[in-house]
């Protein structure tokens, strides 16, 4: 039995969570051979501080209500009850300490991100931190964009999966309620109900 927790850390503004970001950490979980996941809704993400994001309170309990029904996923309030804008290298630091120098951190995130994630605060430093896991949807032309971003390919650990079901997205989701258009088979139904009970995404917004 080995002695190093291998911890999946999912971090993203889950406004709202879907099947897509619960295939990727699922995916993530098997493939890693992790020993869970921990799904952390961002508190003031810092790259979305100028756009409209549903409050946190919210995205954390649809987060909590998504992923309720399995043992090997838990939520995490770290990012929502930190003060300030979030930043993804305190939060590794931080889990850092909290789970000491011989758990191994994957931080799971989608492709399209992960470019913008390494020219984010103090960048240089994810190496000693964490493994990066970047979710890819089938036709991404993974070639091209390490083509693209040789250069921080060649400073952060980053390796790549392929999930169909990331054709799902949280904008399009929101887009489909505003529109009155259906949601379901998106996400789990619990969640769909708690967008509805609340009057979530009724009004459009542009991001």
């Amino acid at each position: 039995m080995r002695a190093t927790t291998r911890l999946g850390i999912m971090g993203g503004t889950f406004d709202p969570i879907h099947f897509g970001h619960l295939v990727t950490a699922e995916e993530a979980l098997v493939q890693f051979n992790l020993d869970r996941v921990i799904v952390m809704p961002a508190g003031r993400p810092a790259r979305k501080t100028d756009v409209e994001v549903t409050p946190a309170e919210h995205r954390y309990l649809m987060t909590v209500i998504a992923t309720a029904a399995n043992p090997d996923f838990e939520v995490s309030r770290m990012e929502i009850d930190r003060p300030g804008v979030t930043y993804t290298v305190d939060t590794l630091n931080a889990l850092r300490d909290v789970h000491g120098p011989h758990a191994e951190l994957f931080f799971i995130t989608g492709a399209d991100a992960v470019w913008e994630i390494v020219m984010w605060k103090d960048a240089e430093r994810f190496r000693g931190l964490a493994t990066f896991i970047a979710a890819t949807r089938p036709g991404y032309d993974l070639e091209a964009a390490q083509q693209v971003h040789s250069e921080e390919l060649s400073r952060i650990d980053i390796h790549f999966i392929e999930v169909p079901a990331l054709a799902i997205s949280s904008t399009d989701i929101r887009r489909r309620v505003a529109e009155r258009r259906p949601i379901r088979y998106l996400m789990p139904e619990a969640v769909a109900a708690y967008i509805q009970k609340y009057g979530l995404y009724r009004e459009a917004r542009q991001s």
